[in-house]
């Protein structure tokens, strides 16, 4: 590995993934005041470059990992984290110490390792962006368009990452435990890690900066960038981690705003084209950008020709498959036979009880290549609806909201009178199912201080290792890498 430096001056072009000390034919960037006289940062069309790199650097190997594909990564640790997501068999070993709860407290673990630097890289970037995009020649609404894509970026990633390092954010509590060492700017300095009440602080600042800058902007070309409504998204996000719910169901109800629900049919198509219209943020891929076996669909999908899908199809928890109505087009993505054959699987794949079909390789066996969603805005309604019933007085607007949703899954779906703790129980079920293998799970137990349990379920104890956690603990916090902690003498590790 080499070491995790915050300070380290990344640069993602649209086509490649730059860092410094790498392959001679990668741009080397240095923390001084020449960086913004690079050419990168002269205009605005070259700005746009990094920008489009940023978005790039979400679905690129890292490491040399099969298991780094960028976020993806991220997206398959926070449910192989939870009990939603079941895997078959042991398959080829990726992800099974991360699914037993022993990567992310290995200081020495790749999952540790990747988290810590795929975001940090991001926030680089976004530094860079941010420290010289003013400077650009170039039409304003570009500047702001690129300033305030980086500092959502920047937020992000932050956001992303404060979950997993630090401790749960407490609303009302002095949050005062260690967070996240804030970089703000392109440095070298060795910054000591801020507190998470300060770390949310800054993603705040971050994120309202971006919707400002974000407002009014023409419209995207396509759902790679994000625009005001993915920063709301974000406001959103953040706010119901903060338990903050007023303002996480104010923010939710705008993110979704000019979004459509999918079809059915759609429903079923795969998960894999960011056209959908109700994908508000996805990560597009096109053919001549070989994602091989790292990519989200090298694992996720029911169809990849890789030994990963072949021995080990994902499955949903058989608890939480049997609370779907029977009418629900969403019951139709498992196959709790494990025999129809009507679910794809790659040459010699094998099948199991409650395997999975919700994300399908568009190319079929031989391409890993899809788009992948990171935003949508079934989302934004589940976080409206449990926002609006844990204000209290709220139930009907909640019920409302999750109704708009659920009867779109479900044309029997009537109304709930649910009021109270089970009404939020019922929308945090449609949350499990509608989210199922997007990444999800770990945060949601994390935020809500509730425990792991797999106990009951299609689990195999072999397999999983760890059939529960309780709340609470050092083990909900992800330990630093240690090759940070060589590096930046102002770092202190989580408690072991």
């Amino acid at each position: 590995m080499k070491k995790i430096l915050l300070s380290t001056l990344v640069i993602f072009l649209a086509g490649s993934f730059i860092l410094t000390g790498c392959k001679k034919d990668y741009l080397e960037t240095s923390p001084n005041a020449s960086v913004s006289d690079q050419d990168i940062f002269k205009t605005t069309k070259n700005a746009w470059n990094a920008i489009n790199g940023i978005h790039r650097s979400l679905y690129i190997q890292y490491n040399s990992r099969q298991d780094q594909g960028g976020q993806s990564k991220n997206m398959i640790d926070m449910d192989v984290l939870g009990e939603d997501l079941v895997f078959s068999t042991r398959g080829n070993g990726w992800f099974v110490s991360t699914y037993q709860w022993l990567d992310h407290r290995n200081e020495n673990s790749w999952t540790v390792y990747f988290e810590f630097q795929f975001y940090y890289d991001i926030i680089t970037n976004a530094n860079m962006i941010i420290a010289n995009i003013d400077n650009a020649e170039g039409p304003d609404t570009d500047k702001r368009a690129i300033k305030g894509q980086a500092q959502a970026y920047r937020a992000w990633a932050y956001f992303q990452m404060i979950q997993l390092f630090g401790e749960r954010y407490v609303n009302g509590g002095a949050n005062s435990g260690l967070g996240l060492s804030l970089v703000l700017e392109p440095t070298k300095e060795q910054i000591p890690r801020s507190s998470v009440d300060d770390v949310y602080k800054q993603i705040i600042k971050d994120l309202s900066d971006a919707i400002t800058n974000l407002t009014g902007i023409p419209a995207r070309t396509n759902a790679s960038h994000i625009n005001v409504n993915v920063a709301n998204g974000f406001r959103a996000r953040v706010a119901l981690a903060m338990q903050d719910y007023a303002t996480a169901a104010q923010f939710a109800n705008e993110a979704r705003q000019g979004f459509t629900l999918m079809s059915n049919a759609q429903y079923l198509s795969g998960f894999n084209d960011y056209k959908n219209p109700e994908w508000m943020w996805g990560s597009h891929q096109v053919q001549d950008q070989t994602t091989y076996f790292y990519s989200f669909f090298a694992y996720m999908s029911a169809n990849f020709n890789s030994t990963n899908i072949r021995g080990n199809p994902k499955c949903i928890n058989s608890l939480l498959y049997n609370t779907i109505s029977a009418t629900d087009i969403r019951k139709e993505v498992w196959d709790p036979t494990g025999t129809n054959t009507a679910f794809p699987i790659p040459p010699g794949g094998s099948r199991h009880k409650y395997m999975s079909r919700k994300f399908i390789a568009p190319a079929g066996s031989g391409s890993s290549i899809g788009d992948v969603p990171l935003m949508r805005a079934a989302e934004m309604y589940l976080i409206e609806a449990e926002a609006l019933a844990r204000q209290g007085g709220k139930d009907a607007q909640a019920a409302q909201v999750l109704y708009t949703l659920a009867v779109n899954r479900d044309p029997s779906y009537t109304m709930s009178v649910n009021t109270g703790q089970a009404l939020i129980d019922e929308i945090m079920l449609q949350r499990r199912v509608e989210l199922w293998g997007e990444g999800f799970r770990f945060y949601d137990l994390k935020r809500l201080n509730l425990p792991l349990d797999r106990t009951g379920t299609n689990a195999d104890p072999s397999v999983a290792s760890v059939m529960s956690v309780p709340t609470g603990g050092n083990i909900w916090q992800f330990l630093l890498p240690k090759d940070e902690l060589n590096a930046n003498e102002n770092s202190v590790q989580n408690p072991l």
